[in-house]
């Protein structure tokens, strides 16, 4: 699985619990207020003094790493409250008054090995999940969609990208990792793949030019020197991913557009001025397309910020890539 280290919290804990270190998983459950991470943002802390993530911005990793360090020792889960005034709130982190609630959990004796192994192996397979743990029973499961007793809480948490309680349930959303395609290896593409692995999408670039696609221009990148529907069939469409065309080669756009869309990608955008994607319209028209599938298209590509240079420009194009994922 792509994801960048901020994301591979489980993965990590994983590791250094084969390792023999000692690995504590802690988990934000619940918030209420200001909290500048979500509810499922995680912090692995290992046994060796290793840390990994982060469930606040201040000293509250301070006495989460301190019980977590006691768990490892008692081999008890915890469930920790913290409740914050607005004058200590910077003090711990937090923008402005509130609380949060962290779960804290000791790999291998409260939270099995092998379940989190085959949590790592799902996140691997591209295959989502949800960990569910009872905090009254502390009871564990991964499930899905079809667990008889959450399966619609479940699927409405995926769909929204959300963790949660559910009752005394806590559901901890593990969705395939965020992907973005960018057909055309363009001077835009440079700065849009580094935005993009930093906003924690796996980019991945197709072009078969041998002059743009060169590794040299995109050192360390996941590069495809194949056609586009050709190369979008083997990487795989589906709703955590994202396609932007960049080259404005109808040979190479359209049979990139026309695989986004017969797919369930959440966004596809397409680089050209009003005319040119008025000829991109027509052209997919008369391929049949429906006008309802061509409406899926935002064109000209990226929100409108007066952008000029290409860093600019794919600021834009991220950000509407961002803003069409977390607000529909």
């Amino acid at each position: 699985m792509q994801s960048t280290d901020h994301d591979a919290i489980p993965e990590i804990a994983l590791e250094w619990h084969r390792a023999g270190e000692g690995a504590v998983l802690a988990t934000v459950v619940d918030t209420w207020g200001s909290a500048p991470r979500g509810v499922g943002s995680q912090l692995a802390v290992s046994g060796a003094g290793g840390m990994a993530g982060s469930v606040s911005g201040g000293c509250v990793e301070g006495a989460v790493i301190t019980e977590a360090l006691e768990a490892l020792a008692d081999g008890r889960p915890r469930l920790l409250e913290f409740g914050v005034s607005e004058e200590d709130a910077f003090a711990v982190g937090l923008a402005c008054g509130g609380r949060i609630r962290v779960l804290v959990e000791p790999v291998g004796a409260a939270l099995p090995g092998a379940l989190l192994a085959d949590l790592v192996a799902a996140r691997a397979d591209r295959h989502p999940m949800a960990y569910v743990v009872n905090l009254e029973t502390w009871a564990r499961r991964l499930a899905g969609p079809d667990d008889p007793a959450l399966g619609a809480e479940i699927a409405a948490r995926m769909r929204t990208d959300k963790s949660g309680l559910a009752g005394d349930c806590f559901i901890g959303i593990h969705n395939t990792p965020l992907c973005i395609v960018i057909v055309g290896a363009v001077h835009i593409a440079q700065p849009l793949v580094q935005m993009a692995r930093l906003a924690g999408f796996a980019p991945t670039l197709i072009d078969p030019r041998p002059a743009f696609a060169a590794a040299t221009r995109f050192p360390g990148e996941v590069i495809v020197d194949d056609w586009p529907d050709t190369a979008l069939a083997d990487h795989g469409l589906d709703a955590r991913t994202a396609v932007v065309t960049l080259t404005h080669d109808p040979k190479l756009d359209d049979p990139a557009i026309l695989a986004a869309l017969d797919s369930d990608v959440f966004y596809l955008g397409c680089l050209g001025s009003a005319r040119t994607h008025a000829g991109r319209v027509a052209r997919l028209a008369a391929a049949g397309v429906a006008p309802e599938q061509i409406a899926r298209i935002h064109a000209p590509v990226g929100l409108s910020i007066g952008a000029k240079t290409p860093a600019e420009i794919a600021v834009a194009i991220l950000a509407e890539v961002i803003a069409r994922l977390r607000q529909g």
